[in-house]
């Protein structure tokens, strides 16, 4: 049964990356993949739930380099920066675009509601917390300070993956992201 998801979700990847999942037939994926439609069926109940492992596969792959990026920081702030960093340049990738960014949204609804968004929030509220108590940000609702980050990134993503010369987008982008994370910071000499 694994080995039938995977041989799934592998070739509905690249047809959602190539071909947009609206051009992407099912008959083309299951026949790529060397199964039925039954198959695609049973075990994802239709394309879309197709759609949603793939974004999954995919959101997995991308946290495991945002933490990596996280790891290789300097100082814990410097990480959380970089994080999110990360997540915005994955925008200029195209299966990243055209699945997460573009079609994703469009066919399974806000990314900030996708199940798999409350781990990232989760650990983005850990990580301000952490950084309010060792006095490094200002004292604030970590939590409400996850989701306005987060929120940012994943709006600058967005952007970037329906702008006409993303890259020009990106710079623009990741500029303003670390302006605005800064003022989260606690100013120097500041004991309260």
């Amino acid at each position: 049964m694994e080995e039938t998801r995977a041989k799934l979700i592998r070739a509905a990847r690249q047809a959602f990356a190539t071909k947009g999942y609206a051009a992407a037939s099912m008959d083309d994926i299951t026949a790529e993949a060397g199964l039925t439609r039954g198959a695609l069926y049973h075990n994802f109940g239709g394309k879309k739930g197709l759609l949603q492992a793939v974004v999954d596969q995919i959101d997995q792959e991308m946290v495991t380099r945002m933490l990596a990026a996280q790891a290789r920081a300097a100082s814990r702030w410097d990480g959380l920066l970089e994080e999110g960093v990360a997540y915005i340049e994955m925008a200029l990738e195209p299966e990243v675009q055209r699945i997460m960014l573009l079609d994703g949204p469009a066919v399974l609804g806000d990314p900030s509601q996708w199940p798999n968004q409350n781990a990232c929030l989760q650990r983005t509220a850990q990580t301000i917390q952490a950084l309010i108590d060792e006095g490094t940000v200002k004292p604030l609702d970590a939590e409400a300070a996850a989701r306005l980050i987060n929120g940012a990134a994943l709006n600058a993503a967005l952007w970037i993956a329906a702008a006409d010369e993303p890259r020009a987008v990106l710079a623009k982008a990741v500029e303003a992201f670390r302006q605005l994370a800064t003022g989260l910071l606690k100013p120097k000499g500041d004991a309260g």
